[in-house]
C-alpha cells in the first residue's frame, strides 16, 4: 500500500513539473554532450597577449579582458601581464595598471611567497620602463589607519 502511494506520489510530482520520461533523457543527453575545441596553455597565454596588445583597444575593452582574466581559476603568465600593463599605458590609466597588479597579488593567493616574486622579477623591467610602481611600494599593502592590535608589542 505504501509503495503504490509513494508511485502515483512521484507520478504526480513528475507530471507536475513537467520531467516526464523523454524529457528526462533529453536533459541528460545534452548535459553530457561536450564536444568543444579544446585551447592549449600557449594558445590561450597568445590570445591575450595579443588581445591586449592590440593598438586600437580602449577602456572598456581592457577592463573586460582584465576581469575576464582575473575570473578565472588562473594566475596569468608574466607575457599575459606585461602586454596588460602595455595597454594600460597606451589607454593613460594608471590607476587601472595599479589594480591589475593587485588582482593578479591576489589570484596567487595562499602560495603568493612563492609565485608573487618570480611574476616580479619577470615584469620588473616592464614597470621600469612604463614608470608603474608595484602596489608595495606604494604603500598599499598595509591599511592607512589600522590600529595596532592588542595583542601586538
Amino acid at each position: 500500500m505504501f509503495r503504490s502511494a509513494a508511485t502515483q506520489l512521484v507520478k504526480v510530482a513528475r507530471g507536475s513539473m513537467g520531467l516526464t520520461v523523454p524529457r528526462l533523457g533529453a536533459v541528460a543527453a545534452v548535459r553530457q554532450s561536450h564536444g568543444g575545441p579544446v585551447e592549449t596553455d600557449e594558445e590561450f597565454d597568445a590570445r591575450y597577449e595579443a588581445y591586449f596588445s592590440r593598438p586600437d583597444i580602449d577602456g572598456w575593452q581592457l577592463r573586460k579582458g582584465m576581469n575576464d582574466i582575473l575570473g578565472m581559476d588562473l594566475v596569468p603568465e608574466p607575457k599575459i601581464i606585461i602586454a596588460g600593463l602595455k595597454a594600460c599605458r597606451r589607454v593613460n590609466d594608471f590607476a587601472l595598471a595599479i589594480r591589475w597588479l593587485e588582482g593578479v597579488i591576489d589570484k596567487c593567493g595562499p602560495k603568493k611567497p612563492e609565485i608573487y616574486p618570480y611574476l616580479l622579477s619577470e615584469i620588473r623591467p616592464t614597470l621600469d620602463e612604463l614608470g608603474i610602481n608595484t602596489p608595495e611600494e606604494l604603500g598599499y599593502n598595509t591599511p592607512e589607519l589600522a590600529l595596532k592590535s592588542v595583542w601586538e608589542d
